[in-house]
């Protein structure tokens, strides 16, 4: 809460400025029922038309300072908590884009959006209705206590014995109602998550004809929701209508009392009259504090949860360690990690690769080849062993160092809505000459020209077509290591003997690891690493491999027929 809260630091004279304004605006704004009770007990009666038009024109003037002071109050509460919150979601998308891959698996995506989008608008709704309400409900409330029992501290009895009461439904709104709109949040995060899932696999939904099983699942999950959202919501509503019983029956007592008292001649008509103003003003006020506090129960609950990834530690920092005098590009040496500490997904893993060198790896799925390249990348740190580049620990490069050296073609890439220009250069600054150089290494021949438009994940896009796409945004940048990840497995065999003759001829210095199915893929490699369980059960060439790994040899006689 402080973390997030801290944003406003910046703004705490334009604050005070608002604060003194609405402070000023609220004082005036009590004085206009005294001003009623002393025209009706103390100028009527004299008969001076003169004195009530002053007495008349000075509340006018009172009552439009009080709505000027408001307004520019209010208006400079929504600049403020509209700068509030621009800084905060820039911050908050600054931070999650710096998340580790591990913290990103811990939070999730579906809450990480959430968090961004409907977390950050409740506290917005909190900053904004705290400097609105905060001031002018508190001033009122007091404020009106304080006339009434100077103008008629018998009535005002009756009114102070109901704020006990109204004091204990607020504190017990309040502290139940804060853990459920956590609990609601969370139940939001699931509902992302499941609407995420739906729209990206909606073609598979309609292909297997399960629309209606995950409308189904759809609908249980928005129940729940609901059911949440509804439960909070009536603990929440209880707050004005208890409140408006109180008051009211305390009204009554006051219109009654006072009724006897103006008939035994102890107060005067337009003293009640004030009374019952002030009266009004004191539920409006109460009102506003009710409100208010159920505006706080929903910006804590989602400032606690965006303060847990503005505080989250920056888990991979980079270590300094020595460099080692090595001919290699790329080391692993006896690498062992595993996902959230559960079993490992690469252990004990050695290889070296050599500048110009090409490594396949092959396996079964969930053998950890991706695991090898994000290791590589240093989305993971592993639990123990080493990675090198160049003879430098990953670990002790900082991150824009270290991806300098990378292009880059992951099995779960992405293609944004613009051209293709924008798709392969990706914002860095390459040259059209480079672009087409990257197109044409990746066999990209259907792309007539740079301009040529492309749907938000390349949805008019055949899958070969976006794998060639984010193949040349690899290479586009001529990368001094390129990494590929599965991303030809769309490619015909044809097109896919063409791309590897085209890496060998226009790339024959880059250093290359291909993750791949195809055995086709990869046996031209001077290294193939044959991966099982995480662990390395074979390594060397293709025609090593096929006298001296059975694993390799069974995958090559299904997929090329080769004898065993």
């Amino acid at each position: 809460m402080k973390t997030v809260l801290a944003y406003l630091k910046p703004k705490m004279s334009a604050m005070v400025v608002q604060l003194s304004i609405k402070l000023g605006g609220s004082l005036v704004e009590l004085l206009l029922p005294w001003m009623l009770s002393h025209i009706i007990d103390e100028v009527v009666p004299l008969g001076e038309l003169s004195s009530v038009y002053l007495w008349g024109g000075m509340m006018v003037a009172c009552a439009a300072v009080a709505w000027i002071g408001n307004v520019t109050a209010n208006r400079m509460a929504t600049s403020i908590s509209m700068d509030f919150t621009r800084r905060l979601r820039h911050d908050l998308f600054h931070r999650i884009s710096e998340l580790t891959c591990g913290q990103m698996d811990d939070f999730t995506i579906p809450s990480l959006v959430s968090r961004m989008t409907s977390d950050t608008y409740n506290v917005h709704q909190m900053v904004d209705k705290m400097q609105r309400l905060g001031v002018r409900a508190p001033i009122l409330l007091l404020g009106g206590l304080i006339m009434t029992f100077a103008m008629e501290p018998v009535l005002s009895l009756t009114l102070v014995g109901t704020l006990p009461l109204l004091g204990v439904v607020v504190w017990y709104v309040t502290s139940r109602s804060v853990p459920m709109y956590a609990k609601t949040q969370k139940a939001l995060d699931t509902m992302v998550r499941k609407v995420q899932e739906m729209m990206t696999g909606v073609r598979v939904i309609k292909a297997l004809s399960k629309v209606e099983l995950e409308q189904k699942r759809f609908d249980e999950q928005n129940r729940e929701l609901s059911e949440r959202e509804r439960a909070a919501g009536v603990l929440s509503a209880v707050t004005k209508p208890v409140m408006n019983l109180l008051l009211n029956l305390g009204l009554t007592l006051v219109i009654v009392v006072g009724a006897y008292r103006v008939d035994a001649g102890v107060t005067l008509p337009g003293k009640i009259i004030a009374f019952l103003s002030y009266f009004t003003i004191i539920l409006n006020a109460l009102m506003s504090v009710s409100k208010m506090f159920m505006i706080y129960s929903k910006g804590a609950a989602s400032a606690r949860r965006i303060a847990q990834v503005l505080e989250s530690s920056r888990e991979m920092p980079t270590l300094p360690r020595p460099r080692v005098e090595t001919k290699d590009r790329v080391t692993f040496r006896n690498v062992t990690f595993s996902y959230h500490q559960n079993a490992p997904a690469v252990e004990n893993l050695s290889f070296s690769i050599q500048k110009g060198e090409t490594l396949g790896i092959i396996g079964a799925t969930g053998s950890g080849k991706t695991t090898v390249l994000s290791l590589l990348l240093r989305f993971y740190d592993p639990d123990s062993g080493d990675i090198l580049l160049d003879g430098t620990p990953v670990s002790a490069m900082e991150p824009e160092e270290l991806y300098r050296h990378f292009g880059v073609a992951l099995q779960n890439d992405f293609l944004m809505a613009g051209t293709v220009a924008e798709n392969v250069g990706f914002c860095r600054p390459l040259a059209s000459d480079e672009l087409r150089r990257g197109l044409s290494i990746a066999q990209a021949a259907f792309v007539k020209s740079l301009d040529m438009p492309v749907s938000r994940q390349g949805a008019n896009l055949s899958g070969g077509q976006k794998q060639r796409l984010l193949i040349a945004r690899a290479l586009a940048s001529n990368p001094e290591i390129l990494l590929l990840d599965d991303s030809s497995s769309a490619l015909d065999y044809q097109t896919d003997a063409e791309l590897r003759k085209a890496l060998r001829r226009e790339l024959a210095d880059t250093t290359t690891l291909i993750v791949a199915q195809r055995v086709s893929s990869i046996m031209g490699a001077e290294h193939i690493l044959v991966l099982e369980d995480g662990k390395s059960i074979g390594y060397g060439t293709h025609q090593e491999l096929l006298n001296s790994c059975e694993s390799y040899r069974e995958i090559a006689r299904i997929q090329l027929g080769e004898a065993v």
